[in-house]
């Protein structure tokens, strides 16, 4: 099952499956993905159930207390997904990570995975990085760190701003992304095995291991590289992944093709000192030979924070920089108290003393 939580949360989640279950304070958003299976996280603040958190994190950690029981129920061997730099999807999976991190030890069949879509710095608002900070920073770092989560996936919205993408088009390249990952097993049972063997037992148990997952999908040759092919067809819709701790991967190769080609790739790994679990399928749908691969990275989250910490201090040196340059530069005039005190004493038909004495007791001339 998928959770989608929050605005972003929920869209994806409808966009992966029409069983998966969407939580949201947003009552009217939540309502417009049309699904079966919806939650409403309710917050003290009346207008929080009409337009949502905004970009407080803090009512999302609120309106976490009303869905808690429901939520970490099934929670249990699913999948979360939401953005990190929002109020409900960071404020709920937040309370979330906590609670997990605070348990003696989770059995790898209820692990939850997270799937959490970053901001790209550069482009979105400064409040969504700042919140995403403090997510990585905390409740994700100790909720890995404690080794009770799945895999978590870490994309990011910087391929959406950069290829000037619609939101529409941007959630459904993630979707798709994420299906062909999770096709592996199907993709054995369906088509004729050569060599190992991925069932969905040990995809699940692979994705249930308590790091970060990066994968990628492309045409295989052979007769090149194989890190240089997996350079040039890297998921821009992730973060680039750290050095490799495990690793998976489906070839499929086309009717007539020599599948020993494999064995290209497992020389690839060794390199690494990493022993991949691996299938090898012939698929007559295809012409060329294709490759589905993931690696396992335990990269901390808080690596991750420096690239915001420096995107966040360079916007906040350049709103100062603007609001200085904006500010008014105003010429020094020289006024002579006297001179205008009798001028304003015609215009008011009064003795000028009298107004010099008043500028007199309190300073001026």
């Amino acid at each position: 099952m998928i959770i989608g939580i929050g605005g972003a949360g929920g869209k994806l989640a409808s966009g992966l499956s029409k069983e998966a279950t969407v939580i949201n304070v947003s009552e009217v958003e939540m309502h417009k993905l049309g699904l079966a299976n919806s939650i409403l996280a309710y917050t003290n603040n009346e207008k929080g159930q009409l337009v949502g958190s905004k970009k407080d994190p803090n009512i999302g950690k609120t309106a976490f207390n009303s869905v808690r029981g429901q939520l970490l129920d099934i929670i249990k061997g699913n999948a979360i997904i939401t953005s990190s730099g929002g109020g409900t999807g960071n404020g709920i999976t937040s309370q979330v990570l906590s609670y997990i991190s605070s348990l003696e030890k989770v059995s790898d069949i209820n692990r939850t995975q997270f799937i959490i879509i970053l901001p790209y710095a550069k482009k979105e608002p400064s409040e969504y990085v700042n919140n995403t900070i403090e997510f990585l920073q905390g409740p994700l770092w100790k909720g890995v760190d404690s080794t009770n989560t799945g895999n978590t996936f870490l994309f990011s919205n910087k391929c959406k701003y950069e290829g000037r993408m619609a939101e529409k088009d941007f959630n459904e390249l993630i979707c798709s992304s994420l299906a062909t990952l999770n096709s592996i097993p199907e993709k054995g049972d369906k088509y004729e095995l050569l060599e190992g063997h991925i069932d969905k037992e040990d995809f699940e148990a692979y994705k249930a291991k308590s790091f970060f997952n990066y994968f990628t999908d492309f045409e295989y040759n052979p007769d090149r590289y194989f890190d240089e092919q997996m350079e040039e067809n890297y998921n821009e819709l992730m973060l680039r992944p750290d050095v490799p701790i495990e690793a998976l991967f489906l070839l499929e190769v086309p009717e007539g093709y020599d599948h020993r080609v494999f064995y290209n790739i497992l020389d690839h790994f060794d390199a690494q000192k990493v022993t991949p679990i691996y299938s090898v399928v012939r698929n007559p749908n295809i012409d060329k030979p294709h490759i589905t691969v993931s690696l396992l990275y335990s990269r901390k989250p808080a690596e991750l924070v420096d690239d915001y910490n420096r995107v966040a201090e360079e916007t906040t040196r350049q709103k100062i920089k603007k609001s200085i340059d904006q500010s008014p530069k105003l010429e020094r005039v020289a006024v002579n108290m006297e001179t205008k005190a009798e001028e304003v004493a015609r215009e008011e038909g009064t003795e000028a003393s009298e107004i010099k004495n008043i500028l007199k007791r309190l300073g001026k001339i």
